[in-house]
């Protein structure tokens, strides 16, 4: 650079000779150019003692910069190292910047040694640099502020010698992705007092070694945007001393380490999804603010108590906290009541899934009886000898379906159990995982497949009484067939939708589809409650329909006639009590006018929801003749009820005999036992 500055100066100095006017304005053109250039590439501000080099034709550090120099700054240049001692001798300096040099690859040794008044340093925007050498940092007793961003280092540097004297120390260490580990004592020796905040965001760590923090004394460790991170080593904090303020947002880490949650007062974990349990309450002795991902997880945090008024006597004991910690923290220290962020909303209060023991014990009875009810119908339908027809055929799909719901209950109770008092640390995965969305496919699935299976038995009965006497009207088992496949694929589709983006199971404990928050979610909630509400009108119309037809003086009616009207009646009602309360509550709330809370719906889940289920097989099968008569012969193939089973094959002989002779068919509603199990062929198996 010198020997360009001499040479364009003597050239324009022989121009200036010969008193032309060409020859000056050459001069005074060469003397424009001279000036720029040294302004692009290094210039000094004596009154400020600012070193600044800026441009691409800095390709080397400058030899002679003025030894009064505070501030240093290096910046868009072309230099590809920082020589050893590159800045040696300049006692008075204060701050380097170096920052947007591309090319820049290595820091030599030595290059910010031994300046007793350096301040600060800044190393940014250097993608290229991948090597600061071990004792580049060393000796910086007054060094207070220290950032390296932005660059391509695989490792952190070393920082074990700068043993700085400064209070509040700084160091920044952001978006550095080719950084994956912070090894053991990474920070040991960088300050010998307190260090007010460890800024390490951004960067690609994807793990903290054991004592990683030893030696040091950090008030704010910021690890938020290491998006990889995730394992901090349960001894990482050993021998450190803090961090008071911890900040590990959008990270993926899922386990806190317990060695430094004690001293803890602030927490922010906001956007990390990984982290879905929290540690014992108790360790967090000493938090006051929490800014977590979750609203479940504020829960935890309810019950703390506010300056504890009440102190056992055995607390003035001194050093007590030293022998018995333990107990100290349970019944001396005083606590504090957490702010804690976000709150929990309407849909996830604070509470277990059964809000309380009677809804925990209720709903242990009706799955168990819906199991079991259900679960004896299919076994004795199935095994049966007798023709299958078209309304046992019916019957065992409405079986399945309520066996289904009881399944989903029980699903739901051993949940509770299993997360009781403390869900909180168990909602996130139970609400986000696959436990959480099978139980809603099965609850959808056997709802929806329960209340079609119903309205088909329905008009299947309707029909069959009301065309008793035209044989080419009846419904074959091709027909039913082809029917309850359509029934199968539609509560499959129904129930898939929530896994698909449409509405989710998600969003509350139960599973149960509750997203109304898009304009699809809102129209699948309505669909699948007024599609409900119709099934109901349907099968309350048919009932009354069969019973006006059975009350009929022309229609030869029976005693058995009476036990149908009574036993509609019956199933009118309990159809009543299962869909009324529930589609009035449920169409309100789908319109964004709730009507009741989520912990008072759970009572119609247990209450109301899942009464079709426990009851469809007592009334439709259980509780009738032709049933029992079943259930008898198959107990009698193992030994049981023989003498019952004998009783039923005389009697549906006999029956059989009697209507032959007759020349009547056994099918025919006018003799048969029209019950709501089935109007079976009274046939004797073959």
């Amino acid at each position: 650079m010198n020997e360009k500055k001499k040479a364009a100066g003597e050239m324009t100095w022989s121009l200036f000779r010969k008193h032309t006017m060409q020859a000056r304005w050459v001069y005074l053109l060469l003397l424009a150019w001279v000036t720029y250039t040294e302004c692009h590439m290094c210039s000094v501000n004596a009154t400020m003692r600012i070193f600044s080099c800026l441009g691409s034709k800095v390709t080397e550090i400058p030899r002679h910069i003025p030894q009064n120099t505070m501030l240093i700054e290096f910046k868009l240049t072309m230099l590809r190292r920082l020589p050893e001692d590159a800045f040696s001798g300049l006692y008075d300096l204060q701050s380097i910047m170096i920052s947007e040099n591309e090319l820049l690859e290595e820091i030599g040794p030595n290059v910010f040694a031994n300046h007793l008044n350096l301040f600060e340093i800044t190393i940014a925007k250097s993608r290229n640099l991948v090597f600061i050498n071990e004792d580049a940092f060393k000796n910086l007793p007054y060094l207070k502020y220290l950032t390296i961003s932005n660059t391509g280092l695989k490792i952190l540097p070393n920082l074990s010698k700068i043993n700085s004297r400064q209070h509040d120390f700084l160091f920044d260490l952001e978006d550095n992705i080719n950084i994956r580990v912070i090894s053991t004592n990474a920070f040991l020796g960088l300050s010998k007092s307190n260090i007010r905040e460890l800024r390490l965001p951004k960067n690609g760590i994807r793990e903290i070694e054991r004592y990683a923090f030893n030696g040091t004394e950090v008030e704010k460790l910021v690890l938020m945007g290491n998006q990889h991170l995730t394992k901090i080593h349960k001894d990482a904090f050993l021998g450190a001393d803090g961090p008071l303020v911890l900040d590990i947002s959008k990270t993926s880490i899922s386990v806190l380490p317990t060695s430094m949650l004690t001293k803890i007062r602030r927490l922010s974990a906001t956007s990390a999804y990984n982290l879905k349990k929290l540690p014992n309450m108790d360790i967090f002795s000493s938090l006051t603010e929490a800014n977590l991902t979750y609203p479940s997880h504020c829960c935890a945090f309810a019950s703390s108590k506010k300056n504890q008024s009440t102190r056992h006597s055995f607390c003035s004991i001194s050093n007590i906290s030293e022998g018995e910690p333990h107990w100290y923290n349970e019944f001396c220290r005083e606590k504090t009541k957490v702010i804690c962020s976000p709150e929990p909303d309407a849909f996830n209060p604070c509470e277990d899934i059964m809000g309380n023991i009677f809804l925990r014990i209720l709903i242990w009875i009706i799955s168990i009886l819906a199991i079991l009810g259900n679960f004896a119908v299919l076994i004795v339908l199935l095994t049966s000898r007798y023709k299958l027809t078209v309304p046992r055929f019916l019957m065992c799909n409405l079986a399945f379906a309520d066996l289904i719901m009881g399944i989903y209950l029980l699903l739901i109770a051993s949940v509770d159990i299993h997360t009781k008092s403390q869900y909180y640390n168990y909602g996130i995965d139970w609400q986000t995982g696959a436990g959480c969305s099978t139980a809603g496919f099965l609850t959808v699935f056997a709802s929806e497949f329960s209340v079609f299976t119903l309205t088909v038995i329905t008009l299947e009965r309707w029909h069959t009484i009301t065309y008793a006497m035209q044989l080419e009207r009846k419904v074959r088992l091709r027909h039913a067939l082809a029917i309850m496949i359509g029934g199968w694929i539609f509560a499959v589709i129904i129930a898939l939708l929530p896994l698909n983006g449409v509405s989710s199971y998600m969003k509350v404990s139960i599973c149960l589809p509750m997203d109304i928050e898009s304009f699809h979610s809102q129209a699948y909630v309505v669909f699948i409650l007024l599609l409900n509400v119709i099934a109901f009108i349907t099968i309350c119309i048919c009932y009354l329909k069969i019973y006006f037809t059975v009350r009929n003086p022309n229609f030869n009616s029976s005693n058995s006639d009476m036990r149908i009207a009574k036993r509609m009646a019956i199933l009118i009602f309990t159809d009543f009590l299962c869909m009324s309360p529930i589609s009035f509550f449920a169409i309100s709330a789908s319109f964004k006018v709730p009507l009741i809370t989520v912990t008072h719906s759970k009572v119609l889940l247990v209450l109301f929801y899942p009464i079709n289920s426990c009851a469809n097989p007592f009334f439709y099968a259980i509780f009738t003749k032709t049933f029992k008569r079943d259930f008898f012969i198959l107990m009698s193939r193992f030994g049981c009820c023989k003498m019952q089973a004998q009783i039923y094959r005389t009697e549906t002989s006999s029956v059989y005999n009697s209507n032959t002779r007759n020349g009547v068919c056994a099918s025919s509603p006018n003799t048969s036992d029209i019950t709501l199990y089935s109007l079976v062929s009274l046939t004797p198996p073959h």
